[in-house]
């Protein structure tokens, strides 16, 4: 009887986590940032149907990078969880903590007890009524969670451009300084770098703490050519 080949646990964890890091480096960047007035999110994305920016609760935005269908799982399954929390007991009780949490959950399980990972990374952000009560929340497809402040760029080339926004984003830019600052760094390290893109490239949000109790928006390309003219 032949012996059946062995693996150690810890070489198929690095396995799975080389895989689901080359699945995410393949796709294109996205980058979150708070401004005075809120939270913007960022993404080089061409495509007018297949969002990677979204609305998760009234105060809550989602931002993703990897597989499409496989995020798009994770969106769904938010806005879902949201509206039978906010319906079963109040509207307040649904915070980007607890979601990010229940991402958190979800996607541990699936590393740990599936073949295939889930190929993607997220950020769940919630706006406060001020700076200091915004939160963002980084979730790896690994499950970890990280407690963000300012700013995350995710994707392939998000080392860069993290240490780009670490040197130039600062505690109460405006919306139109964070939108010129967040292109230019995805131009400028994105797949093909020194690109200039423009607004047909990308796709951008925000949620701005000053609309009522729907903070999510999403600018269409005649604002956001203004904002990067500005």
């Amino acid at each position: 009887m032949s012996v059946p080949f062995y693996v150690s646990p810890e070489q198929i964890m690095r396995d799975k986590a080389d895989f689901a890091r080359k699945g995410i480096a393949r796709g294109r960047s996205v980058i979150v940032v708070q401004y005075d007035d809120g939270i913007v999110f960022v993404a080089e994305n061409p495509s007018r149907a297949l969002h990677k920016i979204s609305e998760l609760y009234d105060r809550i935005g989602f931002a993703a990078v990897g597989k499409y269908n496989e995020f798009e799982s994770l969106r769904v399954a938010g806005v879902r969880l949201a509206d039978m929390r906010g319906y079963s007991y109040d509207r307040s009780d649904v915070t980007g903590r607890s979601l990010a949490n229940a991402y958190a959950q979800t996607l541990g399980t699936i590393f740990t007890e599936t073949n295939k990972p889930f190929e993607v990374e997220i950020v769940v952000a919630e706006v406060g009524d001020g700076p200091a009560e915004d939160q963002l929340y980084r979730l790896m497809f690994d499950g970890s969670v990280a407690d963000e402040r300012g700013y995350v760029a995710m994707g392939g080339s998000s080392d860069p451009m993290s240490s780009a926004l670490a040197t130039e984003w600062r505690d109460g830019m405006t919306l139109d300084e964070c939108v010129r600052l967040a292109v230019r760094l995805l131009g400028e390290h994105g797949a093909d770098e020194g690109r200039h893109l423009t607004p047909a490239q990308l796709e951008v949000a925000v949620l701005d703490r000053s609309r009522s109790r729907r903070k999510f928006l999403r600018i269409a390309n005649g604002r956001l050519a203004e904002l990067l003219a500005s």
